[in-house]
């Protein structure tokens, strides 16, 4: 297929050509794989300026992704590919066949640098997904920060750079710029720029950024950050939202409650922590959807009230397909045997494969879950219905996962529906998706609500009594 870039496709290209580390922030959609292998075929084949590009990406975009787009294009097949993944022999033996990129996993970045050590043969670095890197705690990004000096060109694809806290833009930035502009460490930047927010009396839970912040951050960052949005280029079919409401029979709602009220009780609210509400929420989305892990980690089944509402939307949707995201392993696992009855052609997500034949109408059912296939996948053809059955609390999941049908090339308005338990759990997390809130403020802001009002009415019922 031959290639004729976008306007916007051009200039990014010869920015990535021109500036030796730059940041794409282009949402989903904007064609950033396209724009950076024609980046790196122009510096290494007519340019001569690169020998060897490093693509470090989520699993599942490293095994096929960028390989495949190249196969797309008139101008980019002739590029060769070495894909880094499975055992340690493998990978040396992948590392070690002549291409021109190679396609790395981000969870093997640290074996990579401990490798090669001073001997770093990549003179350009392409970062897919940035975020990945967010946290400078992270092993990855000491790891990739130690070979930084050696890394002659770096470039960073995202659509979502600050997914929760603009704190999360210093690790990306650093390994840009190594702190020019930023700062040397996170703490210069917090203290320059953000002000202590939720806390107790030893421990700062979460920063408010001072006045004028976002501003100052984008006049400094503004030479080596290209932002760009999907409307703003792209004649792009609507993204419709839709809520079925999901009511719980009498059984069902009495046992969530009492799994509401004794599992938040436990929990004074003065000492409620991240660890305890990720858990103490993991047990009521799982509720909402009909079944919780015990401590043995067995699957318990007490309802079938979403799944009930989710095979009504399924029947309502026709002969048109839908990619439907759960949440838990037995959310998976239940959403098949509801289906085995179906006539339908069911699938559960695990790789290129089933990309290809979703594209190609082979699948009426794709079951995925979100963090499998948020980033790099392009499914705008099978489909334009996304179903949300177990929900999660983060956004940039949220996102990049509805943006697999509601991307460049889909040619109907994209429907996302959300199954929503009423007065459960998973109301709060739809509150926090609309209001695109910082998932742990949202999760600790819900949390803290509804243990009030489980004191509340426990009050009340002993005032009866």
């Amino acid at each position: 297929m031959k290639y004729t870039p976008h306007p916007y496709q051009a200039y990014c290209e010869s920015r990535i050509v021109d500036t030796p580390a730059l940041a794409l922030w282009l949402e989903m959609g904007l064609g950033k794989t396209a724009i950076v292998l024609s980046a790196i075929n122009e510096l290494k084949y007519n340019r001569f300026e690169i020998c060897r590009a490093l693509v470090i990406a989520p699993k599942k975009v490293a095994e096929a992704t960028w390989q495949h787009e190249a196969q797309k294009w008139d101008h980019l097949k002739h590029l060769r590919f070495s894909t880094v993944l499975g055992s340690t022999a493998q990978r040396i033996r992948a590392v070690n066949t002549p291409a021109d990129v190679y396609v790395i996993n981000r969870d093997n970045v640290c074996w990579l640098v401990d490798y090669y050590r001073n001997a770093w043969p990549f003179d350009m670095v392409i970062l897919d997904e940035a975020t990945s890197f967010k946290s400078q705690q992270a092993k990855r990004w000491k790891a990739l920060k130690a070979i930084r000096p050696h890394i002659g060109r770096i470039v960073e694809l995202t659509g979502t750079p600050s997914p929760q806290s603009l704190l999360d833009l210093w690790p990306q930035i650093f390994l840009l710029d190594q702190g020019q502009r930023l700062g040397k460490s996170i703490g210069q930047f917090r203290e320059r720029y953000f002000n202590p927010d939720k806390r107790n009396a030893t421990t700062v839970f979460t920063y408010k950024p001072k006045d004028g912040t976002e501003q100052a951050i984008q006049n400094l960052i503004g030479d080596i950050c290209i932002s760009m949005r999907s409307e703003d280029y792209l004649d792009l079919p609507d993204l419709l939202t839709d809520v079925t409401p999901v009511v719980l029979d009498a059984r069902a709602d009495r046992l969530y409650r009492q799994l509401e009220k004794e599992a938040l009780l436990q929990v004074e609210e003065d000492v409620i922590n991240a660890g305890t509400a990720a858990v103490l929420t993991n047990k009521l989305l799982q509720l909402c959807d009909g079944a919780v892990y015990t401590d043995e980690h067995d699957v318990l089944e007490v309802h079938n009230c979403k799944l009930e509402a989710f095979l009504e939307l399924v029947e309502e949707l026709g002969d048109e397909h839908a990619l439907v995201f759960y949440n838990f392993q037995h959310d998976r696992d239940r959403l098949q045997r509801a289906l085995e009855k179906s006539g339908l052609r069911v699938r559960v997500y695990t790789g290129p494969a089933d990309e290809q034949d979703w594209n190609a109408g082979k699948i009426d059912i794709l079951l995925a879950h979100p963090a499998s296939c948020a980033y790099g996948l392009n499914l705008q053809q099978g489909g334009r219905h996304v179903i949300w059955f177990g929900l999660n609390w983060s956004l940039e999941l949220y996102q990049q996962a509805n943006k697999r049908l509601h991307r460049q090339g889909q040619e109907k308005p994209v429907i996302v529906h959300h199954l929503v338990v009423q007065g459960g759990m998973d109301e709060d997390v739809m509150k926090a998706l609309y209001e695109k809130t910082d998932t742990q403020n949202a999760l600790m802001d819900a949390l803290k609500a509804r243990i009030t009002k489980a004191k509340n009415q426990k009050q009340e019922k002993g005032r009866r009594t």
